[in-house]
């Protein structure tokens, strides 16, 4: 059986396509700038940069900016102050990862950039 179609493989990439969901429906619910949103969906990925340093400190950029932890505390510290450009910035940030791990891109192991926490892509 292809590693694709496992039923972990295939949770993994519907958690991402709930976690895209729910970050837009909040955002366009919040009615937030649809501008921010184009020019920002794809800041995490300038992260692939660091690669040009070697895998390892490739891994650790991509992987800083593709977890929940930042967009969450950012997100929270914007409820709690009532900042409506962190909580924008936020949502943007956990649509962008939901959206990459919908479409199979993990967290990435030192090793190589197509060594990631889903599979090998």
């Amino acid at each position: 059986m292809s590693r694709a179609w496992t039923l972990p493989h295939l949770l993994l990439r519907a958690e991402g396509l709930a976690l895209f969901g729910a970050a837009l429906v909040l955002y366009l619910r919040g009615d937030y700038s649809l501008l921010l949103a184009a020019f920002a969906f794809l800041a995490p990925d300038l992260s692939f940069a660091g690669y040009l340093a070697g895998p390892r400190i490739g891994s650790y950029g991509y992987n800083a900016l593709h977890t929940t932890v930042g967009p969450l505390v950012l997100g929270v510290a914007g409820v709690l102050a009532d900042e409506r450009l962190a909580i924008a910035l936020a949502l943007i940030w956990l649509g962008h990862i939901g959206f990459d791990r919908a479409l199979g891109y993990g967290l990435k192991y030192p090793t190589d950039f197509k060594d990631t926490h889903l599979e090998r892509v």
